[in-house]
């Protein structure tokens, strides 16, 4: 028995450490269930390490995973990927030669076993040879598994075959088309370099045509301003500075008989005023148009105190005789506002319980570009104007410092820098007009009352700046159904 247990442990640990082909079955160990003997000569199975999924899930999960990403890849990246997959079904059918290794090298190593055991058993007797036979089935049931394995092994190498042939025809086909496009890619670009050049050929030509004209041009320039010039240091006018000289004539000649025609109509007014009644006559001074100041003058050669004489003044429509009353308006001086536009108007003095009339010659006219300059203006949110406040409430005001104006599409406003003044919405109690008590700059005031309680009179820079106010102030109350007007002025509503 001890004899028997020595050489079945020496035979053993030879057939262990024998070089060879059983060496590389070390290599993949722990893909397989290994075995050993424990007490008494039992044979126990170790526990396995990690598991690892089968071969044919690892396949089919990288087929799926590219089939997958075919609809998203390119040209260039579904090639790659197919080298890839090829790669990885390369390295797949290499596993599995050295696990089909492996396996024969375990079945000559069963094998080898099984010869042994069958050798001791006729040697041995009792509860050892019992346990021999034990061994040798053992044996029996692993070359079983292992045969079996071996089959699934023989399937997985087939299925893999395929699947890298599948994947070699795909990369391939893959690199074939990348090739194609390549080609077509070269085809387009070339095509473009040439479109490309055929632009810039076509733009040099342009330019080289332009500098020539350019140079042409610029040499009938010079040559055109050189007659000029001769021209001006003969002193020979051209036709344009003829032409200008003519108008310029034509316009002070017409400017002239217009005022002629001016003085010949109030001349025609005066004599039917003698016929009339002996009274003093009197004419009005001054332009008519919107922007000046209208003068009372006494034409009976007589110098005439008008400050103590009861005076007022009137507008008349074209076609209407009755006269509206211009409330304020008592002095001998008076500043046309835009209000007076495309009307006559008429002074009444009152000289000894007689009364003297002038009027004027033709309705007044409007200042020029007035109108479309309020038009620009109508287009902005609000404007503003640099003013001075000469009387708050009736009461005289320094006049040294300036305020600001804003006129807006929904409400007026003062302000002295931070500071508001007066703030108010477009209302029916809110009276806006030019100033009527005269005085020198009365064509550049404008009375204001915000409301009933606040009254102003403000100085603009310019009369133009003025009117443009006014006119400009109410467009946009007429825009909010407000009409502003004057102290005693007829409105429609």
């Amino acid at each position: 028995m001890t004899k028997a247990a020595t050489l079945y442990g020496a035979k053993t640990q030879t057939e262990v450490l024998r070089p060879g082909p059983l060496r590389p079955a070390n290599i993949i160990r722990s893909k397989f269930p290994t075995y050993k003997n424990g007490s008494n000569g039992i044979v126990i199975k170790l526990a396995d390490g990690p598991e690892i999924p089968p071969l044919k899930e690892i396949v089919a999960k990288e087929t799926a995973d590219l089939l997958d990403r075919r609809q998203r890849l390119s040209v260039r990246e579904l090639a790659m990927k197919f080298e890839k997959g090829l790669n990885t079904a390369t390295l797949l059918s290499n596993e599995v030669k050295w696990r089909q290794v492996a396996l024969l090298e375990r079945d000559i190593l069963l094998k080898n076993l099984k010869s042994v055991l069958e050798s001791l058993r006729g040697q041995v007797t009792g509860k050892t040879k019992d346990e021999i036979e034990e061994s040798i089935s053992m044996v029996e049931i692993l070359a079983v598994q292992l045969s079996k394995r071996e089959a699934e092994l023989l399937q997985q190498k087939e299925e893999v075959t395929k699947l890298a042939k599948s994947l070699k025809q795909a990369s391939e086909d893959a690199k074939r088309i990348v090739e194609e496009e390549r080609a077509n890619s070269h085809t387009e670009i070339e095509c473009a370099k040439n479109a490309v050049q055929r632009v810039q050929q076509a733009v040099q030509e342009h330019e080289k045509m332009s500098q020539s004209t350019g140079k042409q041009d610029m040499e009938e320039l010079k040559k055109e301003v050189r007659v000029a010039r001769r021209i001006k240091m003969l002193h020979q006018p051209s036709k344009a500075m003829d032409l200008e000289n003519e108008i310029r004539i034509l316009r002070k000649t017409f400017a002239e008989k217009s005022t002629d025609c001016v003085n010949l109509l109030k001349e025609l007014e005066l004599h039917k005023r003698l016929k009339e009644n002996g009274t003093p006559s009197f004419d009005l001074e001054g332009l008519q148009c919107l922007g000046s100041v209208l003068r009372i003058v006494a034409l009976s050669g007589t110098h005439m105190d008008l400050s103590s004489v009861s005076i007022q003044w009137f507008r008349i429509h074209p076609k209407e005789s009755d006269k509206e009353i211009i409330s304020g308006a008592t002095r001998p001086v008076y500043a046309l506002e835009p209000q007076d536009v495309g009307r006559y108007l008429q002074a009444e003095i009152d000289v000894g319980g007689e009364i003297a009339v002038a009027k004027t010659a033709g309705p007044v006219d409007p200042d020029a570009g007035l109108v479309d300059y309020v038009e620009t203006l109508v287009r902005k949110p609000e404007t503003e104007f640099n003013v001075v406040v000469l009387q708050l409430n009736g009461i005289e005001q320094p006049k040294e410092s300036v305020h600001v104006l804003n006129v807006g599409r929904l409400r007026m406003r003062l302000t002295k820098g931070k500071s508001v003044v007066a703030k108010e919405f477009y209302s029916s109690s809110m009276q806006l007009c030019g100033v009527r008590g005269g005085g020198e700059a009365a064509s550049q005031a404008m009375f204001w009352q915000p409301r009933n309680d606040l009254s102003l009179v403000l100085a603009f820079e310019t009369a133009r700046e003025r009117n443009t106010a006014i006119m400009l102030a109410r467009r946009f109350a007429i825009d909010c159904n407000i009409i502003l007007a004057g102290p005693g002025d007829k409105t429609p509503w």
